[in-house]
């Protein structure tokens, strides 16, 4: 069954975010990985992922209507 995701990918990971990530079409109970994959995001970009606010890994998954947000590994100095 299809649902609705809001996607939001962060910083250098921009650039993989599809047109569509506020209403982003995914099957129930995909994986976060699985997500990445249909992105074509490699999931060692993926450093910090949050679901509804909450941090979350690879093996999460979705049943529609969350928020997701992706950050990439963060430099500093």
């Amino acid at each position: 069954m299809k649902s609705q995701i809001q996607l939001k990918l962060f910083a250098t990971l921009h650039e993989f975010e599809p047109p569509s990530s506020e209403n982003y079409m995914i099957e129930q109970g995909i994986s976060i990985r699985e997500l990445l994959e249909r992105l074509g995001l490699p999931p060692a970009k993926a450093k910090l992922i949050f679901i509804n606010g909450i941090k979350a890994d690879l093996a999460a998954t979705l049943k529609g209507g969350e928020r997701v947000g992706i950050f990439p590994p963060v430099g500093g100095g």
